[in-house]
């Protein structure tokens, strides 16, 4: 399948990483589109945290698509509830949910869910025929493997020791 009919759909976990190794460029190494759905951007931005402002700048300087989900419409909807809005896995439903949506497009396309909590690894959630599931370091393996970095462990490594 051609690069340009994949799109890569990073979680917050690996967003998060790639921010604190200085490497949300990785994501773009494939020659692959990355995009963000809107509960992962709202998770990985809603608190001011050494990565927050990074990856907001990065997405705005990317032009990153967005793309909206029904999770992430009732999420707005819940936090104006006087009851507190549900929080855990939110991100995570709303990728599958843009999984399932290409799915149903008419031109093939495959969904790349980019995750690092290995909770998720083990979740069995249906994935669409044309979608897979990779952790981020599988990832950083798969760069090194095609020689588009050095070293997957360096990426690692520089990820632990800034936080």
């Amino acid at each position: 399948m051609a690069a340009a009919n994949i799109v890569l759909l990073p979680d917050a976990g690996p967003l998060i990483t790639l921010a604190y190794a200085d490497a949300l460029d990785l994501l773009l190494r494939p020659g692959w589109s990355v995009s963000l759905v809107d509960m992962v951007l709202l998770e990985v931005t809603r608190n001011n945290t050494p990565s927050s402002e990074k990856l907001a700048d990065w997405v705005k300087q990317q032009q990153l698509p967005i793309l909206s989900t029904q999770i992430f419409a009732h999420h707005q909807q819940q936090t104006q509830s006087p009851t507190p809005a549900r929080k855990a896995n939110l991100g995570e439903l709303a990728i599958q949910e843009a999984m399932n949506q290409f799915a149903l497009k008419p031109e093939p396309t495959t969904g790349v869910f980019l995750f690092e909590d290995h909770k998720i690894a083990r979740a069995s959630f249906v994935l669409p025929e044309n979608c897979r599931k990779v952790s981020t370091r599988a990832f950083l393996g798969f760069l090194e493997e095609k020689g588009w970095i050095p070293s997957a462990a360096d990426i690692e490594r520089r990820a632990i020791q800034a936080g």
